[in-house]
């Protein structure tokens, strides 16, 4: 098994279901790649046991850590990866990741190994699965915020304009938005103009009364005109804009244009640390037992999903064909408490 990609939370309850079953049902002797592709290409490989796993269930993170390595950007490096399972005996890899990681994934499914993958994300925007373990633990972190930052707000007449996760879709800001209250909602998947959403916390706060305006921002949100885009110009070895910085820029324009008092709050990668929920647990509990059983039916090549209540299973491909976006039904739920 690796981990690729961002940590999250319930890493380790797949990586334990994986393991229970595999050991206790199949017999299965298991190890894991460290630190993601760079373990796999690096030949890092570490055994794996029921007993390694004892007291990882609610622990966020993973315990055989994680990278943005991509083998492809690195000269030899599918080559290495093969040598890597050939060399220690491994039959088959569970690889545990989101777009770029699964990415890889079905490339070396395609040519021959013996690949299955799990999707993680926090951002849920894998098309192939209705959710993603970690979204469900990054939105709490996100709604418990803005819980707390309401009385706050109110207590100064005050804009809080909250940064969270989410490079090219929503999921977490709408999400939140709606369970937290917020004033109003941007994400990557609708521009925003800026003159409304000051428009929207003038006729908020105008009556004299004390308002918290809570505005939630996904990070890869963008400004109609274009004059608030934020990237520093660095990217992983994927290719992906390291983001942030659209939050402290939208308080300076709302503060400058309407007069009240506006603070940025990024919460950044808290919302990927800690206990995963309970939801999450279960889910990433099923996506491991899933996976495991899948290596065993010789299903490589294929992705566990879950759709309507189930887990089934996919092409690696559908997995990263397209991104999932906020659906605009979900979006319009938002928008009705903007303001």
């Amino acid at each position: 098994m690796l981990t690729g990609g961002g940590d999250c939370p319930g890493l380790n309850a797949v990586m334990r279901a994986v393991v229970r079953k595999g050991e206790a049902v199949h017999g299965d002797e298991m190890v894991g790649l460290r630190d993601g592709w760079r373990g796999a290409i690096d030949d890092m490989v570490v055994p794996l046991s029921v007993a390694s796993f004892r007291g990882t269930l609610p622990r966020g993170g993973t315990i055989l850590g994680s990278s943005r390595t991509n083998p492809y950007k690195v000269d030899g490096g599918a080559e290495a990866v093969k040598a890597t399972l050939a060399a220690n005996g491994i039959d088959a890899l569970v690889a545990i990741g989101g777009e770029d990681t699964l990415g890889v994934a079905a490339r070396l499914a395609d040519e021959g190994l013996a690949v299955v993958g799990v999707p993680k994300t926090i951002d849920n925007d894998l098309s192939a699965t209705e959710l993603t373990f970690g979204f469900d633990t990054a939105v709490q972190v996100c709604v418990d915020a803005i819980d707390r930052l309401h009385t706050t707000a109110e207590s100064h007449d005050r804009v809080m304009v909250v940064e969270v996760m989410g490079r090219h879709a929503g999921h977490i800001a709408t999400w939140a938005g709606i369970a937290g209250g917020a004033t109003m909602v941007l994400v990557p998947e609708q521009p925003f103009d800026i003159d409304e959403v000051c428009r929207t916390i003038q006729h908020r706060h105008e009556h004299g009364q004390r308002y918290a305006s809570i505005v939630v921002v996904a990070e890869g949100a963008l400004p109609v005109e274009g004059t608030l885009a934020v990237a520093s110009g660095e990217v992983d070895a994927f290719g992906h804009p390291r983001l942030g910085g659209i939050g402290d820029l939208l308080a300076g324009a709302i503060e400058q244009r309407t007069g009240y008092e506006a603070r940025a709050i990024v919460l950044g990668h808290v919302q990927r640390g800690g206990t995963p929920t309970a939801f999450d647990r279960v889910l990433a509990t099923r996506f491991g037992i899933a996976a495991i059983d899948a290596v065993h039916d010789g299903a490589f090549g294929s992705m566990v999903a879950l759709r309507a209540g189930d887990i089934v299973r996919v092409p690696l491909g559908d997995a990263t064909s397209e991104l999932k976006l906020v659906d605009p039904e979900i979006y319009a739920v938002a928008e009705v408490f903007f303001g």
